[in-house]
């Protein structure tokens, strides 16, 4: 089936759009030729993962959580995907949680409250997604938060498996850091 039925298709039954991938958004906000036309596109876009999220359409959360990260990374407003960021990482998937870690480190901050949720992967078994828990903590910990999980990360640190422990020293580091100011 091509484009044209496709679109024709879909116009018919009322259905959502087919969803586009991130180098297909990225291409069509290079080719917008002005400010207009690429705000054009990222509302657009926006809209539609908005829609997704409201779905709850598990099929294609992390394409439209990278997406996101996409526009957050232009200047674009994307507070609105800081939930299905913690949706992801609560996935049995390596990817979801990979891409939802991503998007917890870039769109939540120490000030808000939901990244205490994140807390719980430090206690997996997996090593990388422990990796990527104290990737994360280290990156958005508050200073009180710190705290109560330095007992955790120094445990971590202990570990005999150099990459968890690698990783739990630049946590405890950034850490310290935050507990400085």
């Amino acid at each position: 089936m091509d484009n044209l039925q496709s679109a024709i298709l879909s116009r018919f039954t009322n259905a959502m759009p087919t969803p586009i991938r991130l180098r297909d958004l990225i291409r069509q906000i290079r080719a917008a030729r002005t400010a207009a036309d690429e705000r054009a596109v990222v509302q657009k876009e926006c809209a539609y993962i908005r829609s997704t999220f409201r779905e709850e359409d598990n099929v294609w959360r992390c394409r439209n959580v990278a997406k996101l990260l996409y526009i957050h990374m232009l200047g674009y407003p994307a507070h609105f995907g800081q939930l299905e960021c913690l949706k992801l990482i609560a996935s049995n998937r390596y990817t979801d949680k990979r891409i939802g870690y991503l998007g917890a480190m870039l769109l939540l901050d120490e000030r808000q409250d939901v990244h205490l949720l994140i807390t719980n992967s430090l206690k997996n078994p997996q090593q990388f997604i422990v990796g990527l828990a104290l990737c994360c903590l280290g990156a958005i910990c508050s200073a009180e938060m710190s705290r109560d999980l330095l007992d955790e990360v120094e445990r971590l640190m202990k570990s005999s498996n150099s990459y968890i422990k690698k990783k739990a020293a630049l946590c405890a580091a950034r850490m310290f850091l935050k507990n400085l100011h």
